[in-house]
């Protein structure tokens, strides 16, 4: 009618964000009051403060994408730069690399796989399998496909869930402390494993804790070294850590990109496992951009396997739909929200410009410089397996590190969003 009304202030909470790699994941401004750099700053000046008895064993695991982004902002090597981080984060009592916990994410992933290939005749949905190691395509799925899409995604944990329930589980036991006393905090390339260690299913009911209690992406790492008024070039290093606590001489990685390499070490096991085909070089085929590419493993003319990685939400979006009309080829895709991978996270140091593909280029080049290890022939891995998980594939395995997803509400009542 002409008149003006006063609109009310609208409040979204981080579990209203679809995390679709808009304010989230690129604006600093936007952080949660638990998860923040602030935040940790208070919590270790409260622990140091605190009773002896009341002290939490404060832990953090480092991510190589942030290490990565670190190396090539201060132009240091990669370990280098992990013993020097080590260091400066001493103010903990220890810090761990996530590198070893995504051992048992791919490990998981490639025999749920295999487990899928097997049922794909009973279960139509069983194939294709989706990569779950993103949070930002995770609560795009959720919220916007729910019940459709969520039958195709893989359970297998991240990473960094994987890490908490190593710290908060097994970390904890060898310690004698129960999960509570333990304040685990990572350091990741994204705004969105912020989302991923509020959900629901990270959170110990028993004990009343997270499995991951506080996410800081890598630019907040930087802005803790201003604030200290430190250069991380100027740091002295320091041994590193191991969940298993044997000091680590040296850093290693996982072949197949800056996003875990998923793709390629399930191609790889299922070729082997399903075929007995040994896939010594993996050779990717673009498709309409450099972030949507197929691997195909074919006999005698037939296609035995049909792989594809499927970056940002251009090529997610064009994914769903080939799914959605029964026109989806592949049997497994790596889909991750950002644009050339986690190691191009929000959350990771950004320069602008043509500077930030240099930058981008170099912290690739680091990424990949480590030895590639396979995880099937880490020792360590091995160990826990056996003594605290109960072996392959036992029970326990698919407790601890496997999750499941939720079809969500829509938050657009209150705000009158079109979605």
């Amino acid at each position: 009618d002409g008149e003006a009304q006063k609109l009310e202030k609208a409040k979204i909470s981080l579990n209203d964000c679809l995390a679709c790699s808009g304010c989230i994941t690129s604006a600093e401004s936007v952080l949660v009051r638990q998860q923040s750099h602030g935040e940790l700053c208070k919590v270790l000046a409260l622990n140091k403060a605190a009773a002896a008895q009341e002290q939490k064993l404060v832990v953090i695991s480092v991510s190589p994408q942030s290490r990565a982004s670190l190396a090539a902002r201060f132009k240091l090597g990669l370990l280098e730069t992990a013993q020097k981080l080590t260091t400066f984060l001493k103010g903990v009592h220890h810090v761990f690399d996530t590198t070893f916990s995504r051992n048992f994410s791919l490990l998981e992933s490639q025999q749920e796989f295999v487990r899928r290939f097997h049922k794909q005749a009973e279960d139509k949905k069983a194939l294709p399998m989706l990569a779950s190691a993103c949070p930002g395509w995770i609560c795009y799925a959720e919220k916007t496909h729910g019940s459709f899409i969520i039958p195709h995604i893989s359970t297998t944990k991240s990473p960094q869930q994987v890490m908490g329930s190593l710290v908060k589980g097994y970390f904890a036991e060898q310690q004698h402390l129960p999960p509570d006393r333990i304040y685990h905090v990572t350091v990741m390339p994204c705004y969105d494993k912020k989302l991923e260690a509020s959900r629901p299913d990270f959170f110990n009911q028993e004990y009343q804790t997270r499995d991951v209690d506080c996410v800081i992406t890598t630019g907040e790492v930087l802005k803790l070294l201003e604030q200290e008024g430190v250069s991380l070039s100027d740091v002295d290093p320091a041994p590193l850590d191991t969940v298993l606590g044997r000091a680590a001489e040296e850093l290693s990685s996982h072949p197949g990109g800056g996003s875990g390499g998923y793709l390629e070490h399930i191609f790889r096991h299922a070729a082997k496992e399903l075929f007995g085909i040994h896939v010594a070089s993996i050779h990717y085929k673009p498709l309409k951009n450099k972030d949507f590419q197929e691997v195909t493993l074919e006999r005698d003319g037939e296609v035995l396997l049909q792989f594809a990685l499927a970056y940002g939400f251009r090529n997610i979006q064009n994914l769903v739909q080939k799914l959605k009309r029964g026109k989806c080829p592949y049997h497994y895709v790596e889909v991750m929200a950002c644009p050339s991978g986690c190691l191009n996270g929000g959350g990771q140091i950004k320069l602008e410009g043509e500077s930030s593909k240099e930058e981008l280029q170099q912290v690739e080049r680091l990424y990949e410089s480590l030895r590639a290890e396979i995880p099937e022939e880490n020792q360590a891995v091995r160990e826990l397996y056996e003594h605290w998980l109960g072996g392959w594939g036992s029970e326990r395995a698919l407790q601890v590190l496997h999750t499941q997803y939720h079809a969500l509400e829509r938050a657009n009542s209150a705000l009158n969003i079109k979605w």
